[in-house]
Parts: C-alpha cells; structure tokens; sequence
C-alpha cells in the first residue's frame, strides 16, 4: 500500500528521480518514488560521468562507491580513422574530480538505490502515474497499482520519468525540437586486443561516428550512428561498425562477446518550461539531445540536485516558495548550452563530404592546440563550465 502524504512524489525511478529523492531525504524530508515499470531495470544505458556530476554524487554520499565501482579515464581524444584530430585531457581540471568515470547505468542505479534505503526511501514499483490536480496549495495524483487505483497527496511533483513524460504531457508543457535522421546502436562489448586503450575515443569517419570508451571489467561502450540500426544489434554488426570507423594501425580489434546492445532515435528538444505550479520536470523530461559527448544523464542528474536543494529549503521553511524560479533559471539555460554542445559534435562527426571533412579536421587539428580553446572544451566536456548554473552549497 502506498501512503497517502508525502513531501514530494517523484515519478520515476532512473538516475534522475533517485537524485531527487537523496537530495530531499538527506536533509529530512520524505520523498515518494513511483515507477511504472516492475522491477529496477538492469541495462547499462548511459555509461559516462563527468566530473561536475561526480561533484554532485560525492554530496550525495554515493560518488565514492561508484568511483570505487567505475572506471576513471582522464583523456578523451577526437580522430578520423588514424590521424589524432584533438586531444583533451582532464587531469588539471578545477576541483577534486579531475577524470570522467565510465560505469554502467545499472550500477549507477544500484548505488543510489542502496542509498535510498540508507535514507529510509523506498520505490513503489509497478505504479503508473494517470492524473493530477493542483489545488494550490497541494497536488493530488493519481496511480494505478497491482492493488488498483490509489491517490496520493504530496506537496510538490516532479517528473523523471523520460521523454514520453507523462507528468510533463499532463502540464500540457510543450517540448520543442526534432529528431535525428540517423539511429543510434549502443553496445557493450568484450574487444580482444583492446584492453589497454585508456581514453575515450571518439571517431570521425566516412561511414559516420563512433565512441568507444573502456568500461570496468574488460567491456568497451560503442556508440555509432546506423542508418537503419536492427532492434538488436548483433556481434557482426558491432565488428563491422569498428573495422570501418575505427582505426586500422592497429585496428581497435576483434570482438568476442557482446553483452549488451540496443537501438534509439535520437532526438534534440527541449521543454519551453520546467514547472507548472507546484509540479516540476527534470532530466530527460525536460530535454533530450545527441549522445554525442555523453552529457544526458549528468545534465538530468545536477537538475535533480538543483531542484532538490530548492524544494527542500522551501518545505523546511529556509525559503520562500518564490525562490523555486530559480530552477528553470537555472537549468534551463544549462540545457541549452548542453543540446548546442551535442548537436556540434553530432554535425561535426557525420559530415559525409570529402571536402568538408577536410575543411573540419583541418580546422579542428589548428584550433584545439590553442590552450585557451581546448581548454574550453574540456571544461564543457566536464560540466564544469556550467557550474554557475546549478544550486551552490
């Protein structure tokens, strides 16, 4: 049975919900997750964090256990099949996180879900959110459940639950954009030979782009563009992606196993808003872009901190309720600055034309030994450029 009160009913339980919800119970608060789906999903999904987020998850008590779990890497590194294009390092980045961490979402989850019960937070799964009322001075939602319908009276809302948001759909918020031509493949996979490639790569090429970046365990994440991915992508398809963008002195190498794989369209859209009254959305509700630089998750997850923080100042009576704008102030123009970043490197990295290409990497070869630039890049790659733009302690 669900109970009828809470402070703050988070629908969905990814990454960006669970945030939420550790940011609220931390400070004493009793935060509800709802999430439709049974049971806590076991995919890998995004795989990158970046140092700002490991910023953020150290102050939400879980960054150490993930750090421990992941694989930090400190280069990140731009080529066209096997000429180095950029080179970005990370190791001066400001701050104590000075390497993105590759670690798997589902890992990602299961730290954060066993702080939740550190916190006394629990998930009721199988709940599907159907509608609400915002009374003014409350929100009333409705779920359905195993058991049947039940309601739920909280104080605020906030939706996490994706880019089919059904919270954000309720508020009516539109949400702007398109999407790519290109499917994308995601895969995790075993790659004899390639163990001791320590960056992660990012390949420009005449077939399209591809990521590969190392993963704990001897697993490598490939993302690449696929004209007409299959729904599962298989072990040739993946070998065929790496021997025809990857590098050929030496090749990249042989595939033995795949793990795990995937297909998505991606698309690049934003919400014109981020609140309707007392409900809120965040992460990919919110905005989704390109996997391009890995930056979707991160920035979902400093929105779940920033809006937190806010909620939780306001319901303790350190704020008043006017001091909630400050989260679309906020993380709205974070989002933009993230979609324009992703859609660069995405239009970068698919150019077809001979000509073009060259123009690119010539340009990209010349601009990034300029410090200051490269330099920028990193610090966006990091989140850290956009620091000012989430909640300070």
């Amino acid at each position: 049975m669900l109970d009828e009160k809470t402070d703050v009913l988070v629908v969905g339980a990814g990454p960006v919900g669970m945030a939420v919800a550790i940011t609220l119970a931390d400070r004493g608060l009793r935060p509800m997750i709802v999430e439709r789906a049974a049971a806590h999903q076991t995919t890998s999904r995004a795989a990158v964090i970046h140092a700002h987020t490991l910023d953020i998850l150290d102050r939400m008590g879980v960054g150490a256990s993930m750090r421990a779990e992941g694989r930090l890497i400190q280069k990140f590194v731009i080529h066209d099949r096997d000429r180095d294009l950029a080179k970005f390092s990370f190791a001066n980045l400001p701050g104590k996180n000075t390497s993105l961490l590759m670690l798997g979402q589902d890992r990602t989850e299961a730290i954060m879900l066993a702080r939740l019960a550190e916190l006394g937070v629990r998930i009721a799964w199988g709940a599907t959110f159907t509608e609400m009322t915002d009374m003014g001075d409350r929100v009333v939602v409705d779920l359905q459940t195993a058991d049947g319908l039940a309601r739920v009276t909280a104080s605020y809302v906030v939706g996490a639950d994706g880019m089919h948001s059904a919270v954000r759909n309720a508020c009516n918020i539109p949400f702007e954009g398109e999407q790519y031509a290109e499917s994308f493949v995601l895969a995790d996979v075993h790659i004899a030979g390639a163990e001791a490639r320590d960056e992660v790569s990012f390949f420009f090429s005449p077939a399209g782009l591809m990521v590969a970046a190392p993963l704990p365990g001897g697993r490598f994440r490939i993302v690449a563009t696929v004209d007409a991915a299959p729904e599962r992508p298989d072990e040739a398809l993946i070998q065929s992606l790496i021997d025809t963008r990857g590098p050929t002195r030496p090749k990249l190498g042989r595939v033995s196993n795949v793990t795990w794989a995937s297909r998505f369209h991606v698309h690049h859209r934003l919400a014109r808003s981020y609140r309707k009254g007392r409900v809120f959305i965040a992460g990919d509700a919110a905005h989704v872009h390109s996997p391009a630089g890995g930056q979707g998750m991160n920035t979902g997850i400093v929105d779940a901190y920033t809006l937190g923080r806010l909620l939780a100042d306001v319901l303790l009576g350190r704020a008043e309720e006017q001091s909630l704008a400050t989260y679309e102030a906020l993380r709205r123009p974070a989002a933009v600055q993230v979609l324009r970043l992703a859609g660069r490197m995405t239009d970068a990295a698919t150019v077809r034309s001979p000509l073009r290409r060259r123009l690119r990497n010539a340009a990209l070869s010349t601009l990034t030994r300029i410090g200051v630039v490269r330099r920028r890049i990193e610090m966006e790659l990091s989140g850290l450029a956009r620091e000012a733009l989430t909640i300070s302690d």
